[in-house]
Formats: structure tokens, sequence, C-alpha cells
């Protein structure tokens, strides 16, 4: 499975959340599944790729050519994928990916969590709407560590009950990488 996990290029002020990427990392690695990323080696995606290539497992990085060529080529991957701006970056990763996974993480983060949700909830692949009844929602999985993503999941509630959301658009919200893992082996 291709598992793209988001998370941002600075590290937090709590350690939970660096050693859940660490063990996130890991796991999708043990686990023989594909790690897709922002590419960067800065922050938390650096801790996530780093520990997934130390337990040997593929990683693709997917980076906009508008970074410095340091930072395109600081992080070892196994694949490296330049595209041509952030939102083209955000397109790839959505048509690589099988689920995805939030750490905490900042705006881009939230962004692409969003744009997660949207797609599942517009029901579209590569661009285009699927309405025939094929289309199967993707998981978009919050790793709520310290119960980081309260607030917004506070906000998406508000936004449901509001009737300005038709559905929980294939979010789930999990409190351990345990969780997970655990949640995405039991996916068909």
């Amino acid at each position: 499975m291709n598992i793209a996990v988001f998370c941002g290029s600075s590290l937090p002020r709590n350690k939970e959340i660096v050693e859940a990427a660490t063990a996130l990392g890991r796991r999708i690695a043990q686990e023989g599944h594909t790690l897709v990323y922002g590419g960067s080696n800065l922050g938390l995606m650096g801790v996530v790729s780093g520990a997934a290539l130390e337990e040997g497992g593929r990683v693709v990085g997917v980076i906009p050519n508008l970074f410095s060529d340091d930072i395109i080529h600081s992080q070892r991957v196994t694949e490296l994928v330049r595209v041509g701006s952030m939102a083209e970056r955000k397109e790839r990763i959505l048509a690589l990916c099988d689920a995805f996974i939030a750490l905490p993480g900042g705006i881009g983060t939230i962004d692409e969590v969003s744009e997660v949700m949207v797609m599942n909830q517009l029901q579209i692949v590569d661009g285009k709407r699927i309405l025939d009844g094929t289309y199967k929602t993707k998981p978009m999985i919050l790793l709520n560590i310290d119960g980081y993503y309260n607030p917004f999941l506070d906000q998406l509630r508000l936004v449901k009950e509001e009737g300005l959301m038709r559905s929980d658009a294939g979010l789930v919200a999990l409190n351990s990488v345990l969780d997970v893992l655990e949640y995405l082996d039991n996916l068909d």
C-alpha cells in the first residue's frame, strides 16, 4: 500500500509528536508499505522518512522545483519526484496513494487533509468525478497525538451539524501509531 504522510518541515515542541513520527516511519517500512511524503529532510518530514529508510523501507519524496537543489537533494529517498509547484505536489501525492496519515502539522498539513476530504466527498479520482458507484473512499487518518487535532475535529463537527458537510469524507482520528496501522491492516 502507498501511504502518504502529511507533516511539516519544522520540529514541534512536543517530543511525543517526534516520537510518533519516528515510530510511524518505522512501522510503515516494517509492514512493507511505501511511504510517500513531501520530499524534504527538514522537521517531521525528515524524521518520518529517515525512520522508514533506516528500516529498509521504500520512500518516495515528492518535492517542488521551487526549493533549492540543496534542499531537494538533502534527503535520501528511494525515488525522488520533482514537480513544478506546491499544488502539483499535492495532486501527485493524492494520485499515488491509497491512504493518508496526518501527523500534527501546520497550515500546509491542514490544507492537505482538507484536500483529501474534498476529494472523497466529491468522489474525485485524477481530477474526474466518479459517479457510477465505483468510487472507493481513501482513508484520511489524523494521528491525534496528545489531542492535537481536537479543535479541528470540533470545527468539523460544527460544520456537519450546520449541514455544510454531507459526510465524514473518509476522516478518522486515532491516538497512536499502533491504532493507525491496525486500522489500515483491517481495510478490505
